[in-house]
């Protein structure tokens, strides 16, 4: 089938005039490709990692965007650990588009979580590369199965917002090849329709012209999609497609005139166009055979349940001294208007991300009444205004000290982390902590609801609380997962996919050279838990980490050797009576490594359904890359003689089950 499009492209390519070739490459407006007068079809696309944002000119010449199904942000998705819930939320986005003419979603984005202030952290899977790309290629999975195609994003580097246009991240090769690159390699598996480039340089050369970066994602990773810009990333359009940059969005007149110009004149060969025009034919064709006949699966409704089981996974409970599950018939306060937003904005982030969802609801109150819960709510603060201390602030805490729990639920939202901006801090505002304190203070089972899209330094009332549940950006029906959470109907699952640390100056990111032109990548391997682990700096709550109403015993781990890979098998008991699901996870240490290596890697992940009382066998993989690192002197993957040990845990701190395995001479051998 893949021999015959690309015939057919060929066919195509074959009657095109040059002009018509530069012309392809330009796209047509913001969000179609030129279909060259009926010589080729023309492909739609549209923003989206969380629900569409599918934006339509109107009759009088205005944009407007189309109402759709707003789902957990990327972030939370990652933070339910399963790659099931990644593929069932890629195919309820496929039908989206089915329903809307989309033929491609520019999603998902799957940059390192490098710098916790980063504006775009909600929209991007983890600080670690394993599980992003695993959860993105899943992802990738369920969009094109169900129809339309994905254009994974940004290739690369673009780990915060300043001065993105021009910034140079200055990343050494090994870095790159084990941090940065390695999303995009695994999600490469999932043979992705496209993939888009990022604004900022690389080493001192823009994305849209990193020629090295390209040939490493066609030649080593097997990507044979179309590399398309991010939207006006293109600084010089010849140098770009000589690179291998294919389409250019949105349309740009100066650059089609210069790319057709420089054609003529030599300065760009036939070949190398040929090849860009190509490309793009044969992703247009593609997408077009992929959507063919298709129509969407499911209903709204079904969708909006998607959403739904995602937030039920995607919560962490990250803190809980006995106030959850809400007993049935208790009193509860509730405040703070993340609880019941006026603005459905102030649940989400902005930017690209932003999802009209007007046919939502958001009503945490109402969800907790419905329950048989005793319910008395009060806003107390506003997060458009910045001082709330007011009659509503003094009736929250009063009302706190009259129930047996109070609830507070503090957040961010579109106005805090959007596309264009970091966050100036990770505190959340000073009227938000003054409520938490408040409550804290007239009522000892004071839990707060966290709304945000990245970690929060929570050092002001952390030691205050009774329980803190983590829900990120939620989407629709999120307000009946989340009381379904706090009630007990629903047994929390979610783990961190990114390290809480105590407070922004302990991150190593943060510290490291930045100018308004250059960010050096200092810091190296050390991202994440890498450092906090391998140096032993404290952090408020560790990768992977994330509490249950169930508790679970890890027993019994055992390795074994087969077709050139370590398996391990271990045993994974609920030693509680309620039903629960448990995210395992598979870390590698090299014991004596011969060159510097973070001492434990995240490698494998796992979660399981594990009834009250019973016990589950799980098997794990350990293929050969599990124990490599990139050799910059040999320029390839190495794995060295010596000892590595397996470590199974419920986080990257709280290793359960230890086992060693041997490499000599290139063999795997149990010790």
């Amino acid at each position: 089938m893949k021999k015959d499009l690309e015939k057919k492209a060929k066919q195509i390519l074959a009657g095109l005039t040059s002009e018509q070739k530069c012309r392809l490459l330009c796209g047509q407006g913001a969000w179609h490709t030129d279909g060259l007068n009926g010589k080729l079809p023309q492909i739609f696309m549209s923003d989206g990692p969380v629900g569409l944002r599918t934006v339509r000119v109107r009759e009088d010449g205005k944009e407007e965007t189309i109402p759709a199904v707003a789902f957990p942000s990327v972030q939370v998705l990652a933070n339910t650990w399963n790659t099931e819930r990644a593929k069932e939320m890629g195919a309820a986005l496929a039908d989206e588009c089915l329903d809307r003419g989309v033929d491609l979603l520019l999603a998902p984005g799957m940059n390192i979580k490098r710098h916790p202030l980063n504006g775009r952290n909600f929209e991007y899977f983890s600080e670690d590369p394993e599980l992003a790309g695993r959860m993105a290629k899943a992802y990738v999975e369920g969009v094109q199965d169900g129809g339309a195609g994905v254009c994974i994003k940004h290739f690369c580097c673009n780990n915060l917002e300043y001065d993105r246009f021009h910034q140079s991240s200055e990343v050494d090769e090994r870095t790159l090849r084990e941090i940065y690159y390695r999303p995009f390699e695994i999600s490469c598996e999932a043979d992705p329709v496209s993939l888009m480039c990022s604004y900022n340089r690389v080493n001192g050369t823009y994305a849209s012209e990193n020629k090295k970066g390209f040939d490493v994602l066609r030649n080593e990773f097997a990507f044979d999609g179309m590399i398309v810009s991010d939207w006006s990333a293109v600084r010089d359009r010849t140098a770009a497609a000589k690179a291998g940059l294919d389409l250019e969005m949105p349309y740009h007149d100066g650059h089609y005139e210069q790319l057709a110009a420089d054609h003529k004149a030599g300065k760009l060969s036939d070949e190398e166009l040929d090849a860009c025009a190509l490309r793009v034919i044969e992703a247009v064709l593609r997408l077009k055979e992929m959507n063919a006949g298709k129509r969407a699966k499911t209903s709204e409704a079904a969708r909006t349940e998607v959403s739904r089981r995602i937030m039920e996974e995607g919560a962490v409970l990250l803190k809980n001294e006995g106030a959850l599950p809400i007993a049935k018939g208790a009193k509860v306060s509730v405040c703070g208007c993340y609880a019941k937003p006026n603005n459905l904005r102030w649940l989400v982030g902005g930017g690209s991300a932003c999802v009209d969802w007007k046919n939502g609801k958001f009503d945490l109150p109402a969800a907790l009444s419905a329950r048989g819960e005793n319910v008395m709510y009060e806003g107390a603060f506003d997060p458009e205004t910045i001082w709330s201390f007011g009659q509503e602030a003094r009736i929250a805490a009063e009302n706190a000290a009259l129930c047996d729990v109070s609830i507070v639920c503090v957040g961010t939202g579109a106005s805090v982390e959007y596309e264009e901006n970091d966050r100036k801090t990770m505190r959340l505002p000073i009227h938000q902590e003054r409520a938490i304190l408040d409550a804290a203070e007239q009522n000892a089972n004071t839990v707060v609801i966290v709304f945000a899209g990245a970690a929060i330094d929570m050092s002001a009332w952390i030691d205050r609380v009774n329980a803190v549940l983590y829900v990120g950006f939620c989407g629709m029906d999120s307000d009946e997962a989340i009381a379904d959470l706090l009630t007990g109907v629903k047994n929390p699952s979610g783990k961190l996919s990114e390290t809480f640390p105590l407070c922004l100056e302990d991150v190593p990111a943060a510290n490291t050279f930045f100018t308004a032109g250059v960010t050096r990548y200092q810091e190296g391997l050390d991202v994440g838990y890498r450092y906090f682990d391998t140096y032993g700096e404290p952090v408020l709550y560790p990768f992977g980490h994330g509490l249950s109403y169930s508790a679970f015993s890890y027993e019994d781990l055992r390795l074994r050797v087969a077709d050139g890979a370590v398996y391990a098998e271990y045993t994974l008991r609920n030693l509680s009576e309620r039903d629960g699901k448990e995210v395992s996870q598979i870390y590698v240490r090299p014991c004596a490594p011969k060159v510097y290596r973070p001492s434990k890697e995240l490698k494998a992940f796992d979660k399981r359904d594990v009834a009250a009382g019973s016990a589950v066998n799980v098997q794990i993989k350990l293929a050969e890359r599990a124990f490599a690192y990139w050799s910059v002197s040999k320029d390839r993957w190495i794995v060295d003689d010596g000892v590595y040990e397996i470590l199974v845990g419920a986080s990257v701190s709280d290793v359960r089950l230890r086992a060693k395995v041997m490499v000599r001479e290139g063999k795997f051998i149990i010790v």
